[in-house]
């Protein structure tokens, strides 16, 4: 039986990390299925709500002002609009709706309150809804959670050692802080990484410590491959392969037994098989729709498919990990 801890050193991490693939494989499986069904996995969606024009300076955001990147900047969508694509995409079977503001923070006015009622209509369908608008703090986050939001998206991006290689513009302690501040609220906490941004494999292991550490895990960690977008400092580096998304997903089921471990960008790139292996590794959720924010995504149609081919289950909203018996499923 997996023990949940939060005392984890590196030493122990980098131990696991560094183990063979196959090995670390098999050991992430056999946690997976102690507190997940490994036939099941969630379709979220993820929609831009405002897109563009955002003052931070992350090497990797297509979003940035500070870079010529073509993506077009629009302001906060009509509430019409946002409950219609929410509808749409519990339609095609996901069970959670994340909404992303390119906001550096969240500043109370107009929009925020207009948020506030996209949360409390989306909750109402019920489906999870999560949202990532940026820093925030402990009042702004109870608002959201009074709205009926379930989870908040504020990913740690990479290590605190290479953090400020890849962003200057605000703090690691910043973003530790706003994760502080909705588990104040109670609000379910997502909260990973990208992959790919130059870093090592010493940088990613003390991501996954710094992650594995909090006194709460976060509920969801999202593991990102990143897809470089032309015009961005990061638009040259090479895209990592399918085995070291691999690694960092079983390392993180390893590490966080609970935590739903999200497959999220750069799923274009992978095949069933490599999508499958994700899976088997401790993934249990993927992004649906043809484009995550602003980068591209499979299509609907293929990832149905894939769960045709893979005799995979969409995941209900609201569920929480619990050891699992597969003798004992339906």
């Amino acid at each position: 039986m997996a023990e949940i801890r939060h005392n984890w050193t590196r030493e122990e991490i980098a131990e696991i990390f560094n183990m063979p693939i196959m090995e670390l494989i098999y050991r992430a499986a056999t946690v997976h299925r102690e507190f997940h069904d490994p036939n099941e996995v969630q379709v979220c969606t993820l929609l831009s709500i405002k897109t563009g024009g955002c003052s931070e300076d992350c090497s990797y955001c297509s979003q940035s002002a500070r870079y010529n990147t073509d993506v077009n900047v629009h302001k906060l969508m009509p509430k019409d609009e946002v409950i219609q694509a929410a509808q749409n995409a519990r339609s095609n079977g996901s069970t959670r709706f994340c909404m992303g503001s390119a906001w550096r923070n969240i500043r109370d006015n107009r929009d925020f309150d207009r948020v506030l009622e996209m949360v409390s209509e989306v909750n109402e369908m019920g489906m999870e809804v999560c949202c990532t608008l940026g820093m925030l703090t402990e009042e702004q986050a109870q608002k959201l959670k009074d709205a009926g939001l379930y989870a908040y998206n504020h990913n740690l991006d990479t290590s605190r050692e290479h953090y400020d290689k890849v962003i200057t513009t605000r703090t690691y302690d910043d973003r530790l802080e706003t994760i502080e501040n909705v588990q104040k609220a109670k609000i379910s906490v997502c909260s990973g990484g990208i992959i790919g941004l130059g870093e090592t494999n010493e940088d990613r292991i003390s991501m996954l410590h710094t992650l594995s550490t909090l006194q709460t895990h976060p509920e969801s960690v999202p593991v990102n491959a990143l897809v470089p977008i032309d015009g961005t400092p990061l638009s040259g580096n090479k895209r990592v392969s399918t085995w070291e998304m691999i690694r960092m997903i079983a390392t993180a089921r390893i590490l966080m037994p609970k935590s739903m471990v999200r497959l999220s960008a750069g799923r274009t790139e992978m095949s069933f098989e490599d999508q499958a292996l994700c899976f088997m590794a401790g993934a249990s959720s993927i992004f649906a729709g043809d484009e995550l924010l602003t980068t591209p995504n499979p299509e609907e149609d293929r990832d149905k498919e894939m769960f045709q081919v893979l005799n995979l289950k969409p995941r209900a909203s609201f569920k929480e990990a619990k050891h699992f018996d597969l003798n004992m499923a339906e």
